[in-house]
């Protein structure tokens, strides 16, 4: 694949615009907390426990570049000292800190279907056996599958197939997969794609798509979707009891909502995009819905599909404790806020970090330290002291 891959009619998260709307405001009586994307100059008043490691006041952030690839699709925390890298073609890496791995530790790309929003979209490892490791990713069919990998004699292998669904159509395939603290895998899937929710899937019960999917990958249940009302969740962050979802907007508005990894979270698409109805000249009723608490608009930086996103715990960067960070493929943009009930702390960090290209998930090592994946590049963050 040429290293000029992405163009923006083929991209991985693209929001399918259909017909233009001006979704309007939603009624002043709407229950719930939200807020826009206002943000502050960067500050660096820290929440952080008091450490015996005294650092130089923080100056600012900067990218420091890792590894030039092909569409780095995920990163994320192997053994004590390495990491894992998935591309989108279906293989996946090592990371010692230092270098990739100059072979994959799998490759599947034979059996994965890599063209627009299709492709090896996420990966996770087991959180007390890491010789388990499971994927998600697109079969030449189209259908979603996860399915776990064993890691044996240096290689992935023997795989075993926990899901697999059908796709409707090529976009919306969603794409994260993170354990939480129950024990369970959750997966992201979007709506079947197309435009307008045309599958009515949105706020279908009786359906796997559009919602965030439970997996008991020791095979006790089936996998069971826990919360509907999304479009497209390219990527959500578990922190602790609630979740960080990113859900990717159609016409108008991109959106992160802050919930409890509970049951029964209606995220609103199609009724709402963002804190606005999605089809205003019939109206909508938010009751009941669980509102974002950031709307970024596609006249904010260019934005056109949010990125999701990881909440900050690493020791390096103490200032930034608990921030959740965020950005999107078109506007490029690194920006955070910390959640305690509602928002505050809401940064813009693009002045100092500038724009690193398409920028398509996040990624944390084994310290917690914070990584930028863009479709060419690994980018870790680090902190410009002194």
């Amino acid at each position: 694949m040429p290293r000029r891959f992405l163009t923006i009619g083929l991209v991985l998260l693209v929001a399918a615009c259909a017909t233009t709307q001006e979704p309007a405001p939603l009624p002043t009586t709407t229950t719930g907390t939200a807020s826009t994307t206002t943000t502050t100059d960067v500050s660096t008043t820290t929440t952080r426990a008091a450490t015996t490691i005294t650092l130089a006041p923080l100056g600012s952030l900067a990218y420091e570049p890792v590894a030039e690839m092909n569409f780095p699709i995920h990163l994320v925390p192997w053994t004590p000292g390495f990491e894992m890298i998935a591309t989108k073609d279906g293989r996946v890496w090592l990371y010692d800190g230092s270098q990739v791995s100059e072979t994959p530790v799998l490759d599947i790309t034979d059996q994965v279907r890599n063209e627009g929003e299709r492709g090896l979209l996420a990966l996770a490892v087991h959180p007390t056996d890491s010789n388990r490791v499971f994927l998600h990713y697109s079969a030449n069919d189209g259908d979603t599958v996860v399915s776990e990998f064993t890691w044996d004699n240096g290689a992935l292998v023997d795989e075993e197939v926990l899901l697999r669904h059908d796709q409707p159509a090529s976009n919306h395939n969603g794409g994260m997969l993170q354990f939480g603290p129950d024990g369970l895998l959750y997966l992201g899937l979007g709506d079947g794609g197309g435009a307008n929710d045309q599958f009515g899937n949105g706020q279908n019960p009786n359906t796997l798509l559009a919602g965030l999917v439970a997996i008991d990958i020791d095979g006790g249940a089936d996998p069971v979707k826990v919360a509907f009302g999304l479009r497209n969740p390219w990527r959500f962050w578990i922190e602790d009891d609630q979740v960080y979802i990113a859900d990717v907007g159609q016409n108008a508005y991109e959106e992160v909502t802050v919930a409890p990894l509970q049951p029964g979270i209606n995220y609103g698409w199609p009724v709402t995009e963002g804190l606005h109805c999605f089809r205003p000249s019939s109206g909508c009723d938010s009751a009941g819905i669980t509102l974002p608490v950031i709307e970024v608009s596609h006249g904010d930086a260019g934005s056109c599909s949010i990125t999701g996103g990881v909440v900050y715990r690493g020791a390096a960067i103490p200032e930034i404790d608990g921030h959740f960070f965020y950005s999107d493929l078109c506007g490029g943009y690194l920006r955070s806020f910390r959640y305690d009930g509602g928002v505050t702390d809401a940064t813009d960090w693009t002045g100092q970090v500038g724009v690193p290209g398409a920028v398509v998930s996040f990624g944390v090592d084994g310290e917690g330290e914070m990584y930028v994946l863009t479709t060419e590049a690994v980018l870790k963050v680090v902190p410009v002291r002194g």
